[in-house]
């Protein structure tokens, strides 16, 4: 649609739209002609401004494509797309048909059994009595050294901040600031 047409529709809607609101129960047959014929002209400028087909499903990514009408949005391609996702999470502990059989069972399992190791970045900050989590642990290090940089910035920083890498065991990486022990009781518990 260019400017000329969009000028041009907004003015007919604009028109149409002052029409029903001066629209009573004893409006002159005339006016509901002029009404129509007002009608008609948007109608035309919209037919003319229009130029792809009406789309056939509800999806924002395929408004053209292909119809499942079992589909919420009417999509095939997503539709595919989901039952598959169904599919290998309702298949996802068992063997494929395609894989060989083991020759022969281990009383320790086999190395695709056990779970892979992970390896996290955790962001702690010092309450003024022990280490807590402050943010999410992370799978980048440099992601989270930011993450902490930011915080320190922040308009309430805690006293001290440090990283701890989290792979099977934990080993502290690098801290920031000093932690230093805070009574709680006023007056040193006195």
């Amino acid at each position: 649609m260019n400017h000329a047409q969009l000028t041009a529709l907004g003015r007919a809607l604009r028109l149409v739209g002052e029409h029903g609101e001066a629209l009573s129960a004893d409006t002159p047959d005339a006016r509901l002609h002029e009404i129509k014929a007002d009608l008609r002209r948007a109608l035309d400028l919209l037919d003319e401004s229009v130029t792809a087909g009406a789309p056939t499903t509800r999806c924002p990514e395929h408004p053209q494509g292909p119809v499942d009408e079992s589909a919420p949005d009417r999509c095939l391609l997503c539709e595919t797309r989901r039952r598959a996702a169904r599919r290998s999470e309702f298949q996802g502990g068992r063997p494929r048909a395609t894989e060989a059989p083991a020759s022969g069972q281990s009383r320790y399992g086999v190395r695709a059994d056990r779970p892979q190791p992970q390896q996290r970045w955790l962001p702690e900050a010092w309450n003024g009595r022990e280490w807590q989590l402050c943010g999410t642990p992370r799978r980048d290090r440099h992601e989270a050294e930011a993450y902490l940089a930011a915080q320190r910035r922040g308009s309430r920083p805690a006293m001290a901040y440090r990283l701890v890498h989290e792979f099977t065991d934990y080993e502290v990486l690098r801290i920031w600031g000093t932690p230093v022990q805070v009574d709680i009781e006023p007056m040193g518990n006195l």
